[in-house]
């Protein structure tokens, strides 16, 4: 599994970069801005274009960029505007398009899906982003994009906020513990027939977690062959990453918090105190010559 950083920050990246495990970045408009306004903070001025061409160099893997249009039109001349300016820097620019930029339901559903197929007929990477659905993917990767990020963390707070659960951003969704209350909650109604149990729904037409999201994407693409790579997203703790990457899912972009929260356990520093503590003065020596 390739891991990108999910940010903008350039200390982060340069940080994660020198970790030697960064295969590539991804960012968003609102990523961009907070961490331009955290340079210019702390006295440092700089463009946006010349800070974003620094993020380019930064890392040698794929770097996207998202536009900021809804229609069709404007997000192909966005998307070429960013791949000129930046892709010549490192040649690492990917696109990211929005997989439905409606507003409502009353709004034209299909302007990413059109961008999308568009760019990557003039050889422009995408990637599909605010993908939530297992059908959504699957429409990206008939367009032909490079990458689909499915959202795990959004989805796991629109399926906890349905059911009134409280929760932090951080904080790991036991989807298997509510998929068991579920199943005895249907037991309690089967009497009241097909209605009464299927009224017991604590899942998002059939996804009870972004994990689960993430499955079965790689589940249809595996089915038919697409070569989309599925990018888990909106990752919001090392539980979620262990799980995707059993998933075998291609990459995940990982917050820099969620990254160093990977490497940590306090029992390795338990054993580390340890280790040092049985140091012996022979054992010392051999460091000395």
């Amino acid at each position: 599994m390739k891991i990108f950083i999910d940010t903008a920050d350039l200390d982060e990246i340069k940080e994660a970069a020198s970790w030697g495990i960064l295969d590539g970045v991804t960012t968003n408009p609102s990523l961009i801005k907070k961490a331009v306004e955290k340079m210019k903070a702390r006295g440092k001025q700089i463009s946006m274009e010349d800070y974003i061409k620094e993020i380019c160099r930064s890392v040698d893997g794929p770097v996207s960029l998202e536009v900021k249009g809804r229609r069709y039109d404007e997000m192909v001349r966005e998307a070429k505007i960013l791949y000129e300016k930046f892709n010549g820097v490192n040649n690492n620019v990917v696109i990211k398009i929005p997989i439905n930029t409606a507003f409502s339901p009353d709004d034209e559903q299909f302007e990413g899906i059109k961008a999308i197929k568009e760019l990557e007929s003039f050889g422009i990477p995408t990637n599909a982003t605010l993908v939530m659905t297992p059908e959504q993917a699957l429409l990206a990767a008939k367009a032909g994009a490079s990458y689909v990020s499915p959202f795990l963390g959004r989805v796991d707070d629109f399926i906890r906020k349905n059911i009134g659960i409280k929760h932090g951003k951080m904080d790991y969704w036991d989807y298997e513990a509510i998929e068991l209350i579920e199943q005895e909650e249907r037991k309690k109604n089967i009497e009241k027939g097909y209605e009464g149990v299927a009224a017991i729904n604590y899942g998002d037409n059939g996804i009870y977690s972004g994990v689960e999201l993430v499955y079965d994407v790689i589940e249809i693409y595996e089915a038919y062959g697409y070569e989309t790579k599925i990018i888990a997203a909106s990752i919001r703790n090392a539980r979620q990453v262990r799980q995707v990457a059993m998933l075998g899912v291609d990459i995940a972009t990982i917050p820099f918090i969620v990254i160093k929260e990977m490497i940590s356990h306090y029992k390795t520093m338990e054993g580390m105190k340890k280790f040092s503590e049985d140091v012996v003065e022979e054992y010392e020596e051999i460091f000395k010559s």
